[in-house]
């Protein structure tokens, strides 16, 4: 029966094909053609006024959902400042530190700059495997999801020990290529099983995510290095060393994998707001300085790196990199001109306040790496579509901490034009504060601001 439907079906269209179309029907039309590509922002989007974005957003900012609010919107192209409100006072940021910890690592470290894991020869059958400094490295089995993109995985240094015909005997660490404390002091413990953060040490797996490796929000460990050296002696059926130990210096390598690039790491903290990620990257600048591998010498690098590419970081107190510590201090100012550093047109003088084209060159990639709205990482259930017309055109670096909540990053107004901005209120709840700071954005999505 279905044979017989089929030849049917095929010369009645062959009949309909071969005949003329009756007059008066328009001819079938031509097959839709995708054609995907990016648009680059026209250079000749009207200018914005001040005026016209005091206007736009003057409701919005009435809000006492935002509490003790601070902030600064700019036109990246011109490099003038639309509107602020008190942008210089200092103000507990929350994970905004990150779009300076992300800026300084882009301008102060290769964009390909990729960090080794090794695995060397012990005493006695006994392998080492050291930490590098790389969070990313992924206790996934070959060929599984992983929470960062394109990391260096323990099944592939077991792989290549088992190929190398090595024989073991046992597996310890090595954590010497971090010093000093791996928690910062405000920093609370609860914070480990709360999924904020891990002991930072140099070797972490996964970011010590624990019960699922591949939630953001997964509890962490408090033994993060022990974990990765278990996960390699259980693939290689061995014993673990709890002891941890320091490979010498001619130890062997027996094998080895690479993390992703700085610029891949760099976007990844960004959009997920990682702060165990965050704080390795600081201290891979820092010993890119000179400096040691600590937890605060990657703070004072990330201030240092962005005062020395020529922003004024007075006023700027960084107590961690993560933006965890009620004690860092960041002004609406400096967010604003880092983010409107870096999406100012490569060329001209725009946003850079005395930045140069080099350094808002190396900083772009901030971009790629800040959540979109309704779209993706920290954003991804902010700016309803239905009531936000922010959602799909802005992106954002979020931050927030009991009674802090924080915007930073960048919108395209309906006339083409890009404005950045940095928003930070404090003293409500986040949970009615990020919403006041969407709508705020959302109102510049909105307004030609002319």
């Amino acid at each position: 029966m279905v044979a017989i439907l089929a030849v049917g079906a095929i010369v009645a269209y062959s009949q309909f094909r071969d005949n003329e179309l009756p007059a008066g029907i328009p001819p079938r039309p031509a097959a839709i053609v995708v054609d995907p590509q990016i648009r680059p922002v026209s250079p000749d989007a009207p200018t914005p006024s001040s005026a016209g974005v005091r206007t736009a957003i003057a409701a919005s900012i009435k809000a006492p959902e935002l509490g003790e609010f601070t902030g600064q919107i700019s036109d990246p192209r011109t490099g003038e400042v639309l509107w602020s409100k008190s942008p210089d006072k200092p103000r507990v940021p929350a994970s905004n530190a990150k779009v300076l910890t992300g800026a300084a690592a882009l301008i102060g470290l290769p964009h390909d700059k990729r960090l080794t894991t090794q695995v060397l020869s012990g005493p006695g059958g006994q392998l080492i495997l050291k930490g590098a400094g790389d969070p990313t490295l992924s206790a996934q089995p070959k060929g599984s999801a992983t929470f960062y993109t394109d990391p260096g995985r323990i099944a592939d240094l077991a792989a290549q020990i088992k190929k190398s015909g090595t024989a073991v005997s046992s597996v310890a660490v090595d954590v010497s290529s971090f010093s000093g404390s791996s928690m910062n002091s405000n920093w609370e413990r609860a914070d480990i099983a709360g999924g904020d953060i891990t002991p930072i040490e140099s070797l972490i797996v996964d970011g010590g995510r624990t019960t699922d490796p591949l939630d953001e929000f997964s509890p962490r460990t408090a033994q993060p290095a022990k974990v990765a050296g278990k996960v390699l002696a259980e693939a290689l059926d061995v014993d673990f060393d709890d002891a941890g130990t320091t490979a010498g210096a001619d130890a062997k390598v027996v094998a080895s994998v690479r993390s992703a690039p700085l610029q891949t790491r760099v976007e990844d903290m960004l959009r997920f707001s990682d702060n165990v990620l965050a704080e390795t990257l600081a201290i891979e600048l820092s010993v890119a300085r000179g400096g040691p591998a600590t937890l605060s010498a990657g703070a004072a690098a990330v201030k240092a790196t962005l005062a020395d590419a020529g922003f004024d970081v007075a006023g700027v107190t960084m107590d961690d990199s993560s933006g965890l510590s009620y004690d860092n201090r960041v002004s609406a100012t400096i967010l604003d001109t880092v983010m409107s550093a870096a999406s100012a047109p490569e060329s001209g003088s725009g946003g850079d306040s005395g930045v140069s084209a080099q350094t808002r060159t190396a900083i772009r990639p901030l971009l790629d790496g800040l959540p979109i709205a309704a779209g993706t990482g920290t954003l991804a259930t902010r700016f309803d579509p239905s009531t936000n017309p922010g959602a799909g055109w802005a992106r954002a670096k979020t931050g927030t901490l009991t009674g802090v909540s924080s915007l930073t990053g960048i919108v395209q107004t309906v006339d083409g034009r890009v404005l950045s901005y940095a928003l930070i209120s404090g003293g409500t709840s986040p949970a009615d504060a990020r919403p006041a700071l969407d709508a705020v954005v959302g109102d510049l999505r909105e307004c030609g601001c002319r």
